[in-house]
């Protein structure tokens, strides 16, 4: 029978498999075939559990860094001095609330902000150094300068400042030191 199939015929060679596949389940099941399905069965249901396993490490994992992210979002958020994240023109990419109470607006209306425009006159000489100095010398640098802008009043803060990561973003604190110079 060999000799009259053509094995480049699909069609041929489907009709010819279907016939045995027939042929085979009206003798019933060749000897051994039992014992490969429950070993098959068996390797299923194992990897079935070691899913099921990883799947449980996973959740665990996930929760854990989902408290982890709850924590430092509100340390970050709620810190006690503001913190401002600007790309290498000055404009602010993030910042939490304390620096928007610092700059007397809503902190997602700052978003995108040049952070220069809240510096007052007299101190812009002294910030535009500071943050030429960030970016050339790639080492924390500090200054004190006037923040305050139209109407706001004007408050002398510190600031810290280091650039960082592959977008070469300027991580800045700030703290509010006005009550401090009397």
């Amino acid at each position: 029978m060999n000799s009259e199939i053509d094995f480049t015929d699909p069609q041929m060679l489907r009709k010819v498999a279907e016939q045995k596949l027939k042929d085979k389940q009206k003798t019933g099941s060749e000897p051994g075939v039992d014992v490969e399905m429950k070993k098959l069965l068996h390797e299923l249901q194992v990897h079935q559990i070691e899913l099921e396993m990883q799947n449980d490490e996973l959740r665990q994992s996930y929760d854990t860094a989902e408290t982890a992210l709850k924590k430092y979002t509100m340390l970050y958020d709620f810190a006690p001095m503001g913190y401002f994240t600007l790309d290498h023109d000055g404009r602010i990419c993030e910042l939490n609330f304390t620096g928007a109470d610092l700059l007397g607006d809503r902190r997602f209306s700052l978003i995108n902000s040049n952070f220069k425009l809240f510096v007052s006159e007299e101190s812009k000489a002294v910030f535009n150094k500071f943050f030429k100095d960030v970016y050339t010398t790639d080492a924390k640098e500090s200054c004190e300068v006037m923040l305050g802008y139209d109407n706001n009043a004007l408050r002398l803060v510190y600031i810290e400042g280091v650039v960082t990561g592959d977008n070469k973003e300027c991580l800045l604190s700030a703290v509010d030191i006005s009550n401090f110079r009397k």
